[in-house]
């Protein structure tokens, strides 16, 4: 049975809703094992809190963390028995471990699975990929997110097959159709680097290119995959949580003002719970570090039980669905021009 390390000690709300969404997810599905790596002393108390299968979970105790306040690449190097290098090494040489699921720093994330893990022969550059509720109640997968905020025409080329690969393998997209975010739809628009990677796009084979999209798409369009730099998708994702908060706090101010807008809600209930949870894309899980050697999920840092759950199955059902050969089998069907390492 594949086994899944989740970095207890990583995020903001840790360990305490990182062990409640784990084990929620392990309730959930009986596929796998779970690994919790983290301060002993402080996770097995979290543990006698629940109920659970306990012959599927084993913790690892590891004396160190990565905070988000340590430098990525000394961190990575220095804390060798931390939580998140702990986890990261397992995976590396553990053929029954398949992913690694962590809220920890995304800076320390990305560079230990590069670092560590390694990536896929012939990727120039991992990213992450996040997947953002869609008006057709589906998501809508986003890469890059915020892991390349400088790219080539060649990266974002790499980065629409690998989401469409990753939307074959873990969703079972048949053909997603992908949009290039821009300023504009028109094929002319953006700068050199989107108009190169326009050029790419509309001459492979092997994805189904929908050209350019604009930023309301990523919600409200017929596209699957939103190809992006880092620094670009970064703001998008975050103007997506700002939109969600921001929907909720109004709702809930406008249905406290008097008794009739509180009938108001009792009647709408339903519906404005329906909203909410369309705009809580936290609710499909974290990002997937797509390009390397193994399933790297990256949760929000603020993540609670409620969003570490679905990681824990991100994770899962990526390593299950064979989403590293999928990646390499579209990737070698494909040129991207420069190939920069």
């Amino acid at each position: 049975m594949i086994k899944i390390v989740v970095d207890a000690m990583g995020g903001d709300n840790a360990p305490g809703e990182i062990v409640k969404g784990a084990l929620e997810a392990l309730a959930e599905r009986d596929n796998f094992q779970l690994i919790l790596t983290g301060d002993e002393s402080i996770v097995a108390p979290e543990l006698k809190k629940y109920n659970y299968d306990a012959s599927r979970v084993e913790l690892v105790h590891c004396s160190e963390v990565i905070t988000n306040d340590d430098v990525p690449t000394h961190a990575i190097r220095a804390k060798k028995d931390s939580s998140l290098v702990v986890g990261m090494r397992m995976l590396r040489e553990r053929d029954d471990v398949g992913g690694v699921v962590s809220a920890g720093s995304t800076g320390a994330v990305l560079t230990g699975g590069i670092m560590l893990i390694g990536r896929i022969k012939g990727v120039l550059r991992p990213a992450l990929c996040p997947g953002i509720p869609n008006v057709r109640g589906g998501r809508t997968l986003l890469c890059d997110c915020g892991a390349n905020a400088e790219c080539k025409p060649a990266y974002l080329a790499q980065f629409a097959v690998m989401a469409s690969a990753y939307g074959k393998a873990a969703f079972g997209m048949e053909r997603p159709r992908v949009g290039l975010l821009s300023n504009g739809t028109e094929e002319h628009k953006g700068d050199t680097l989107h108009q190169e990677a326009y050029k790419l796009l509309k001459e492979m084979k092997g994805i189904e290119f929908a050209g350019n999209v604009e930023g309301r798409d990523i919600m409200y369009g017929d596209i699957d995959v939103a190809v992006s730099d880092g620094f670009s998708g970064n703001i998008a994702l975050k103007s997506v949580e700002g939109c969600g908060k921001t929907v909720s706090r109004i709702l809930k101010e406008e249905f406290k003002k008097n008794f009739a807008s509180k009938i108001a809600y009792l009647c709408a209930r339903k519906q404005i719970g329906k909203l909410a949870s369309m705009l809580d894309y936290a609710k499909l899980g974290g990002s997937v570090f797509l390009g390397l050697k193994k399933v790297v999920v990256k949760s929000h840092g603020s993540s609670k039980a409620n969003a570490i759950r679905p990681s824990v199955l991100q994770a899962v059902d990526a390593y299950s669905n064979h989403l590293i050969e999928t990646i390499e089998q579209m990737l070698g069907e494909m040129t991207f021009g420069e190939q920069d390492a």
